[in-house]
């Protein structure tokens, strides 16, 4: 199943997308795609419900906005330099264990949204990531049981700001967590839709020329030892949302390093997680 929450921002409500390419509304099954949601078997529940209703299921109106696959997680967890080739262009080693950090949840902002470029920024940049969703709390989970876990995937573009990142004291989190940082979507795709979660192309634009393109097949950390691993250290609730690293092409990453302005156009997509638009505002 592919499942999608449109409707503006605070208001949205949960559909489907069928194979067919409509997409319904799926609000008479009575749940949002939230924690309780997952951790109560609602992608069994709802594929079950879906099997005689999602046919006469009423339509989304066209054009309506895509909001995120899933209600606010409990937390956003990041993999860093997850792709050998990103860490070489970043001058870093890879690393022995892998790199979490987090994004705060308002960061947390639908597909197609605005990239709201921060206050002072003079480094906001791009990072087009596969992304997991957690569908059974997982702590201290074993890593050949890890898939048991597992929601779905989902399309995510990890923008940070690199001088608070990098360049000023602390942790990483204060540069990946402003105001629309976390653009999720535009579906939820269960792990059945995806024949080869390791082998599927990646890329993302900027104002139309490609500056990231690589696949799946390149990480160094795969999907079922990242839950396991995560797990030891904190239990990943049903909804929690894991973003697997980036490949290079990243701006900081470039001769000389190239960042985002207001009015820029940023397109990115993965095969079979659908493709997501943000264009570049500056803070109000």
């Amino acid at each position: 199943m592919k499942l999608i929450r449109k409707g503006n921002l605070g208001a949205e409500t949960p559909g489907l997308l069928l194979q067919d390419s409509r997409e319904v509304d799926v609000s008479a099954f009575g749940e949002d795609f939230d924690e309780a949601f997952f951790d109560s078997s609602g992608i069994d529940r709802l594929q079950e419900w879906a099997t005689t209703h999602a046919d006469t299921a009423p339509e989304f109106p066209s054009g309506m906005r895509y909001g995120t696959p899933v209600a606010r997680p409990s937390k956003i967890v990041c993999i860093g330099l997850n792709y050998k080739d990103h860490a070489e262009e970043s001058g870093l080693e890879i690393p022995r264990e892998p790199v979490i950090f987090f994004k705060a949840t308002s960061a947390f902002c639908g597909p197609n949204d605005n990239l709201i470029i921060p206050r002072k920024s003079e480094k906001t940049d791009w990072e087009v990531e596969l992304a997991f969703v957690i569908g059974k709390r997982a702590s201290y989970v074993e890593e050949s049981n890890a898939l048991d876990h597992l929601a779905g995937y989902v399309l995510h573009n990890d923008y940070s700001e690199r001088e608070f990142q990098i360049d000023r004291c602390g942790q990483w989190v204060k540069g990946k967590s402003c105001d629309s940082f976390a653009p999720v979507g535009p579906w939820l795709v269960t792990p059945d839709e995806i024949e080869d979660i390791d082998n599927l192309g990646m890329w993302l634009t900027l104002n139309g020329k490609t500056v990231q393109k690589s696949n799946t097949s390149n990480l160094v950390y795969k999907i079922p030892f990242l839950i396991s691993y995560v797990s030891q250290f904190m239990t990943l609730l049903p909804g929690d949302i894991v973003s697997t690293g980036t490949p290079p092409g990243v701006g900081l990453g470039m001769d000389p390093p190239l960042y985002i302005k207001s009015g820029d156009v940023v397109k990115l997509g993965i095969d079979g997680l659908g493709e997501s638009t943000q264009t570049a505002v500056n803070a109000s």
